[in-house]
């Protein structure tokens, strides 16, 4: 009997990959855009997220953030001064390291490394994070915030949260309606979370979600950048940012 087609699923988070036209396009927009611009940056984005980085581009909205795929946006620069697309950008070309992207301005380059080192986010581990300080519940009734805040600031962790406590690997109880860990008093074991320099799984950022602590901050590294007006290249922070995360693009 031939297989239905009524029940067949569609999945609707499936990401199109890159198309040869897209890179093409990208090609194309850094290479019309740079002569329009006084200083190109080299930058790398710390714990990417699509909101912060959209907040970025509204902010410098007279300006074109360029997100892609490091050897594609170099070819588009130029490697060597033969194909350079403006005198000297070849230049840049030992920065393009890395996963990075490109920032065309014409703002002054130190009101732009102002600007770009006053971002500070606050956001939620994602799994792979590497944890920048260790988080534990204290036993005793489990809170909000996990011990984060003072006891007499902070409000009991909701009863309905506890299955998934336990699910998640915290040996929980329910004593009276309340969420308990080790004894009511506070004496027993409480639970460790994570541990400072631990490479997190999904367990663990489900739970500092829940207990709303923030491991990862979102930032916007300059490795360095070119000036039209003398045709030279500063080196600002040639390794801050190697290891940014991956999956950037325009």
């Amino acid at each position: 009997m031939p297989k239905s087609k009524r029940n067949r699923v569609v999945h609707m988070t499936q990401v199109a990959k890159k198309t040869r036209e897209h890179k093409d396009k990208l090609f194309e927009n850094i290479r019309e855009a740079v002569p329009n611009y006084q200083h190109v940056f080299i930058i790398s984005v710390e714990n990417m997220r699509n909101t912060h980085i959209q907040q970025v581009r509204q902010e410098l909205s007279d300006s074109r953030i360029f997100l892609g795929k490091t050897t594609l946006m170099a070819r588009a620069l130029g490697k060597t001064p033969e194909e350079a697309i403006v005198d000297n950008i070849d230049k840049l070309a030992p920065h393009m390291q890395g996963t990075v992207g490109l920032l065309l301005t014409n703002r002054d380059p130190e009101a732009v490394l102002t600007y770009l080192a006053s971002l500070n986010f606050a956001d939620f581990a994602r799994a792979g994070t590497v944890a920048s300080r260790g988080f534990a519940v204290p036993a005793g009734h489990v809170m909000s915030t996990g011990g984060e805040v003072p006891a007499e600031h902070d409000v009991p962790m909701g009863h309905t949260i506890e299955p998934e406590l336990r699910r998640l690997g915290m040996p929980t109880r329910m004593v009276r309606g309340k969420i308990v860990i080790g004894e009511e008093d506070g004496s027993g074991e409480g639970y460790t979370v994570c541990r400072e320099g631990e490479t997190l799984d999904s367990r663990q950022t489900r739970l500092l979600k829940l207990f709303s602590v923030c491991l990862s901050e979102f930032a916007v590294h300059v490795r360095a950048y070119w000036s039209a007006a003398t045709g030279e290249v500063t080196e600002v922070e040639p390794e801050a940012g190697a290891d940014a995360a991956d999956g950037m693009q325009e």
